[in-house]
């Protein structure tokens, strides 16, 4: 039987995870994402410019065998439930939070993984982390913010990849901790 896996976010990070893991044909994936492919997007995340205009979770189930694409944003806790596991890949903090209401360690109720990147930085932080870190782990300003960092003017001379990294990364684990190996890690923080 496959697992179930919800995909927050199917822009920089999402975009190549949902790939990666499709390629296995282990997992039924659901994708939530309301946003539109734009011009922007074609230098750093995983489409192409006949895609420009349409819904980004569109564009991943026509290249997909087991993506179920949800045009839609997670707004509230039942969107949550009936997944093996929860994957955010959103570039904000309010889906961040509720994800991490939903417990940590083996009292959460589903479980999840959080995936960020920005600039030359990337983060995997899973449902296993000391809940004392949770306060570092959701500070930060409101709003909506890009892979590529602050600093990026949006030519490809400046492109950072760390996005690809983690989504990498976050396909070891989900294989990993799908396969009974309950060892993998609670974090990666990776800078280069």
């Amino acid at each position: 039987m496959k697992r179930k896996i919800m995909i927050i976010g199917a822009g920089g990070i999402g975009s190549y995870l949902v790939p990666f893991l499709d390629r296995t044909t282990l997992y039924n994936i659901t994708v939530f994402d309301d946003d539109v492919v734009e011009e922007k997007n074609l230098t750093y995340q995983n489409y192409n410019g006949d895609e420009v205009g349409c819904k980004k979770v569109m564009c991943l189930s026509h290249n997909s065998l087991n993506v179920n694409p949800e045009p839609y944003v997670v707004l509230v806790k039942q969107q949550l439930e009936d997944y093996d596991l929860v994957v955010c890949c959103a570039d904000n903090l309010a889906v961040r939070r509720l994800l991490y209401r939903e417990g940590y360690g083996s009292d959460c109720k589903n479980k999840w993984l959080d995936l960020r990147s920005q600039g030359r930085n990337a983060a995997l932080i899973s449902y296993k982390i000391d809940p004392n870190l949770m306060d570092t782990m959701l500070s930060g300003p409101e709003g909506s913010f890009s892979c590529q960092g602050t600093d990026w003017d949006g030519s490809a001379k400046g492109i950072d990849t760390m996005h690809i990294a983690i989504a990498g990364v976050a396909t070891q684990w989900i294989q990993k901790w799908f396969n009974d190996n309950d060892d993998v890690v609670d974090k990666v923080v990776m800078n280069i």
